[in-house]
This record gives structure tokens, sequence and C-alpha cells, in this order.
């Protein structure tokens, strides 16, 4: 019996350490945990393995390591559909927004398969595209050119002006198809820079998105409420899905307008949803279709009203005539706050930066979006609730995305079993601090914010080198 002491001892001692092995990898200790999706908003613990969020309790748990949240709110990881800069530069700023999840909807991404290849295991946030449709037509264009020896440069902006022929029209569409099946997460249908498009062309994208039961993401044509109109009629008349980006600056002045029909189209069974940047300024490329003969009258604007993102400064006639012959992105002041304060304040739209690539003075939208909604519209004016700001920013998008890509089901949650996407700050600080003339800068109130389970950022600051950002692919990927 002498001889069983020791062995009863040490299976004793094993199971007393067992029994004090951290349940998870890392805690999340006394936050005020927010989940938009099922109405939450208490102080709880939250514990992750892996990267899974595992359990919400009120309970104690115990980790590897416990960040103490105390007065901190514990949201899912912000979710951007619209953002043009895609590397980890931008991903930088995107994180000290609160950015987990940073999607390039509108335009998409040409060779799609070879551009998710570039990003696996080297991404700060999760990431996808959709097909490019302004990339497969110029494409298409771009070989006739070289059979018929009109010679045309690949890529060339003259293809934005020019129809697509009708023996490509068939083409086009099995182009589209391939690459929804490389992972893209549906089509980017950017017609107000590519005013060569016709009806038909643009109705055949429809068609095909409503037979493979995918979502179209369209920069409507200039017109403003007019333009929603016909976006509404495609996807009415062919069944298809759609999303109208930044409401705000294709609708202007009519932005009200331009949202009830969306909300009463949708009530009458269209699948179609918007969103928009809490900023009165656009971006976009100078020498791009938006200004061709006209814009003046169009946007309601002068030369003043533009600012060349390389040096910050104001143009005159005679250097927009210099600048949109070489190309380049502005700034375009052409909205006001009470347009923006409206499509903030409805229920039904939701926030996507249009974030742009990296430049010192980029437009702020790119690294304060989120931050601006929730310290300015949320802290400061009272717009909305917290709880309604961050539903736009996370459940919205997600379940936007589901039918499309079922991974987003896990995403924009703050539930056992979500992923580990989460986003953690002062409610109190929060805000932008990137500016027009300033250039940008990163968000002040996020203090942490992990990714499928790493954090990013931590105590305020990047955790350099990982690069826990994971592909999000569209449901037909193979």
């Amino acid at each position: 019996m002498k001889k069983l002491y020791p062995l009863l001892l040490l299976l004793c001692l094993a199971f007393a350490a067992q029994s004090q092995k951290p349940d998870f990898d890392i805690v999340l200790k006394n936050g005020r945990v927010i989940d938009p999706e099922t109405g939450l908003d208490e102080i709880r613990n939250v514990g992750i393995r892996g990267n899974h969020i595992v359990e919400i309790s009120a309970n104690p748990l115990t980790g590897k390591e416990v960040i103490d949240v105390t007065n901190l709110v514990v949201s899912p990881g912000f979710i951007d559909l619209h953002t043009h800069g895609q590397t980890n530069k931008e991903n930088e700023y995107q994180a000290h927004d609160g950015v987990t999840t940073a999607l390039e909807l509108e335009s998409g991404k040409p060779e799609l398969a070879k551009w998710l290849a570039s990003r696996y295991n080297k991404a700060i946030l999760n990431y996808g595209a959709t097909v490019s449709h302004p990339w497969v037509r110029s494409e298409l264009m771009y070989k006739a050119s070289q059979k018929n020896g009109t010679g045309i440069e690949q890529g060339s902006s003259k293809f934005n002006y020019m129809p697509l022929a009708a023996e490509d029209m068939k083409p086009m569409l099995e182009l589209i198809d391939s690459e929804l099946k490389a992972g893209a997460l549906g089509i980017g249908v950017p017609i107000g820079y590519y005013p060569g498009a016709t009806r038909e062309e643009v109705y055949n994208v429809y068609d095909l998105a409503s037979a493979k039961k995918v979502l179209v993401f369209s920069h409507i044509r200039e017109g403003k409420a007019l333009a929603v109109q016909q976006a509404i009629s495609d996807a009415a008349s062919t069944g298809a899905s759609l999303h109208i980006v930044h409401i705000n600056s294709v609708s202007r002045d009519e932005i009200e307008l331009a949202i009830r029909m969306i909300g009463n189209a949708s009530q009458h069974g269209v699948d179609v949803s918007t969103e928009l940047y809490p900023y009165i300024a656009s971006s976009t490329d100078i020498a791009s279709a938006l200004f061709d003969e006209g814009w003046q009258e169009r946007m309601g604007i002068t030369y003043g009203n533009l600012m060349w993102v390389e040096t910050a400064e104001r143009l005159t006639e005679q250097t927009f005539n210099e600048y949109r012959k070489k190309g380049g992105i502005i700034v375009i002041f052409g909205m006001k706050a009470e347009w923006i304060k409206a499509g903030i304040k409805s229920p039904i739209t939701i926030i996507g930066s249009d974030g742009m690539p990296y430049s010192k003075y980029a437009h702020p939208r790119s690294a304060g979006t989120f931050s601006r909604v929730l310290g300015v519209y949320v802290r400061e004016e009272k717009v909305l609730s917290l709880i309604d700001a961050l539903k736009k920013m996370t459940i919205m998008p997600a379940k936007r995305m589901e039918p499309f890509s079922p991974m987003m089901a896990l995403k924009g949650r703050i539930q056992p079993g979500a992923d580990a996407d989460i986003t953690i700050f002062d409610p109190t600080t929060i805000i932008d601090k990137a500016t027009f003339e300033g250039g940008l800068k990163f968000s002040e109130g996020i203090k942490h914010v992990l990714v499928n389970g790493t954090f990013v950022v931590k105590n305020g600051a990047t955790i350099g080198n990982v690069f826990p950002g994971q592909p999000v692919y569209g449901k037909y990927k193979k």
C-alpha cells in the first residue's frame, strides 16, 4: 500500500495542475461588451481560444493572458465593405480605426486569384474583393484592339469611353463567372467611371448577378436620385442584389430622396442597400470621367473646391488642366454637413470608408471613418446611439454579405463561436485625428484590436510583424 502513495500523490498533483490550467488563450476582463445582433450591452468577460470567441460570461475567466478592459467598449471588429487601400500600409491606419475586415468591393481586383495569393499569410486585416467589371471589359477590348490593328495600350483609359462589342458580351460574362469561381465576393460595377458602357452591357451584368445570386456593388452613373432610380430599376427587373456605394457623394443634395427610394424599394422586395462615409469631401483621380466637360455644373463646384493630394494645394484653372493631363488623386469639397448627418441618421445606411491608397495627404476617411462616426456623430452630436452606430459598422455589413459569403456569418458579432475579430475602444475619447490639410494620423481612443484572435493593436500601439488577416471568399470559391 505504501508503494501506491507516491503514485497517488503524482496523480493528485497532475489533476491539480490540470485544474489550474488557464481555460483560454486571451481573456478580455470587465469590459462593456456590446453585441449589436443580440442587443447585449453589459459588463462581461470574453474568453478567446485560438481564433474564436469561446465564452462570454459575467463570471471571472482564466487565461494565459488577461487584459483588463474596464471602462472600455468591447465590440465586434469593424467591417469596411469599401476600401481601395489594400496593402499593409493602409491596413495599419485601418486597424487604428478599429477595422478588422477591409474589402475592395466597388472596383474589385483584376486577376483575383493572383491578388488573393499575393496577400495570403501577409495581411494584417481580413481581405477580399469583387470581380472588377471595368478590368474585364478593358481586357476584352484590348484583345480586340490587338486583332483589329488599332493597338490601344492595355489598361488605356480610352476603353472607358468605348462600348463593348456585341461579340464580346458572352466572353465578358464568361470571364466574370471564372473570377467568381476564384473567390470573388460579387461584381464591382463602378459605371460612373466608364460612360462608354451601354445600358445593354450593364443590364447583362445585372442579369448574370441574378442568375448566379451574387451582389452587384455599383458606383452609379452621374445623375443623383435619377441614377439611383436607374440602378434600382436594373436590380428590380433582373432580380439582382444591389449595393450602391457612397450614397452621400453620388446623390449629394438629393441624399434624403435617394435613401427613401432605396428604403422603399427594399420594402417592396428589391434586394438593395447602401453606405456612406462621414466627410463633406470625396476623392478620386482627376483624370477620370467624373471630370469630363460639364463637371462644374454637375457637381456645383469650381476649381477652388479641389485639393491636389500630393501637396494639399487648392487648384486653379491652370493647375487643374496641368494635373488632369498627367492624372493623380484629388480631394473634392462638394458636400454639406447636413447631407452627411441625414445619411448617417438613416437606419438603412452602412458605414463604409471608401479609403484611398496611402499618401501623406490622402483623404482622412482612409484613417478615421469609423472613429469619426463614434466620436462626432454619437458622442458629440448625438445623431444616433452607440449601439446603432456599431450596427452600421459590424452586423449590418456582415449580414449584407452572408448570403454571398457564408464565412461572414462568423463576423460582426461578439458571440461564442464567432471569429475573434474584436475592437476595444474608449467611448469617451474616440475620435478621428486625420485631417485634409494635416494629413493621415491614427485615430485616438482605439485601445486594442484583435484579428482572428491575434492582437494587431495593443495598448494603442501597432504590433509589428503579425499577419493574422485571412481571405474572405465568395460562395463559388473552388
